[in-house]
């Protein structure tokens, strides 16, 4: 498992994290599409919001390994803001490519895109 040196545990200040230390012993957790609701907290959107200015600072518009990124973290973003950059696509693999599809997060997260 790849471990991205240089990403943040989590978000500043919270318990919402963004990495795992080690690779599961039961197995890898996969990837899922998790639908996003109008009713989420303030934090949950802050904790997307923040995991992808992350994931935009540390790879841009380049693919990358999931490696040691949170599963349940990077499903609230799945097939919308991140999308696998490889075909077939493994979603229960540490060495599984994603990519952030610019023009999704952009449209989602104008605050973090707006600042580079």
């Amino acid at each position: 498992m790849l471990k991205h040196r240089g990403f943040p545990g989590r978000l500043p200040g919270t318990d919402f994290q963004f990495i795992i230390r080690r690779p599961n012993p039961k197995g890898v957790t996969a990837i899922t599409r998790r639908e996003r609701f109008r009713d989420r907290k303030p934090a949950d959107r802050r904790a997307d919001a923040g995991f992808m200015k992350a994931l935009w600072e540390q790879f841009g518009d380049q693919p990358f390994e999931r490696g040691n990124l949170d599963a349940g973290r990077l499903s609230w973003l799945f097939e919308r803001e991140v999308i696998a950059a490889e075909d077939p696509f493994d979603p229960a693999s540490y060495e599984a490519l994603l990519v952030i599809d610019v023009s999704t997060a952009q449209v989602s997260f104008p605050d973090v895109f707006d600042r580079r």
